[in-house]
């Protein structure tokens, strides 16, 4: 698709110093007004308190793809070897399933809760080298402390390699998913009650990569490319907030698939949005720096950490997960 021209001046600013190798999954915490977020290849999950300018961090034993608030406190962590729940910061992690998949080469990635507290897990290819990327659904509700009822939603075969840009619109009837390397992102009709989804149509693509790409000195133009969709977030009005890995941006797309805005970062691969602060008009977003090269982290000395910029419509609250 045609990217229009970038929105000038973007006011980002720095949030923390501490840089992640592939950071994900942010959400802006109501309760403790915090933020969290992971760092995958770094395997941990780590907080902020924006406001004390502090940052914890907390280990994990494998690689954490995404992760969600729990209503009855702590989190739901998707691991490289199962999905986890924390009932509180730094405790015991108890397993509650193990999502099928060869975790030799594939593992969790983006996800998080819908409004009806189940929590979404994608997952990704590591060798690049099948579509086998699935999505499964996890219900908790009946559970009462044990074993969530799973479903797969995507199946392997659905011809995905890496899950991403997961987001519900604000009344629920609509889900948006993306496959990153085929720099596309779907939308489907919801059913909020069951979890089901139908009608699969492109929400928006973006040109390919162009051959022998590499970073770009021009950082206006990117050698022409605009990146592909990564982690994603909703408005209140509905519209699709999504980074564009490699792009160096932010786009902002109405309910209908327009492309409103684009938001220029200073950074080469922004990873996720999501919407923070007490009134939710704060704009988050996660980066990487993993396995990025010297030049390029010269080039974008802030790369893995986490910026931020106010915007003027508000996001949606994170949902808890319901157990």
């Amino acid at each position: 698709m045609n990217i229009r021209p970038s929105v000038p001046h973007t006011p980002w600013q720095t949030v923390t110093p501490h840089r992640c190798a592939l950071g994900e999954s942010p959400f802006w915490h109501p309760h403790e007004q915090m933020l969290y977020w992971l760092d995958i290849a770094g395997q941990q999950i780590l907080r902020a308190n924006i406001y004390m300018g502090t940052v914890e961090t907390w280990a994990m034993p494998s690689e954490p793809g995404c992760m969600a608030p729990a209503e009855r406190g702590g989190l739901v962590i998707a691991l490289r070897h199962g999905v986890f729940r924390a009932p509180e910061w730094g405790g015991a992690l108890q397993q509650l399933a193990r999502l099928d998949y060869d975790p030799t080469t594939q593992r969790a990635n983006d996800g998080k809760c819908d409004a009806q507290g189940r929590f979404w897990v994608g997952t990704v290819d590591e060798t690049r080298s099948r579509k086998n990327a699935a999505l499964f659904c996890l219900d908790g509700r009946a559970a009462r402390g044990g074993a969530p009822q799973v479903s797969c939603q995507i199946s392997p075969g659905a011809g995905m390699t890496t899950a991403n840009g997961l987001a519900w619109s604000p009344d629920n009837r609509t889900l948006y998913w993306a496959d990153t390397p085929s720099h596309t992102a779907w939308s489907w009709d919801f059913d909020a009650a069951s979890g089901a989804m139908s009608r699969q149509r492109v929400f928006a693509r973006f040109e390919p990569k162009p051959a022998g790409w590499q970073t770009a000195p021009d950082v206006a133009h990117n050698g022409g490319y605009a990146g592909r969709p990564d982690g994603a977030a909703v408005d209140s009005l509905g519209n699709y907030w999504v980074a564009m890995f490699e792009g160096r941006r932010v786009c902002q797309f109405a309910p209908d698939g327009t492309l409103l805005a684009e938001y220029p970062t200073p950074l080469q691969c922004p990873t996720m949005p999501c919407f923070g602060g007490e009134d939710l008009k704060t704009l988050y977003v996660t980066s990487a720096s993993h396995h990025r090269s010297a030049a390029e982290l010269a080039a974008f000395p802030l790369s893995g950490r986490v910026l931020s910029m106010r915007v003027a419509v508000p996001g949606l609250p994170v949902h808890f997960y319901q157990d």
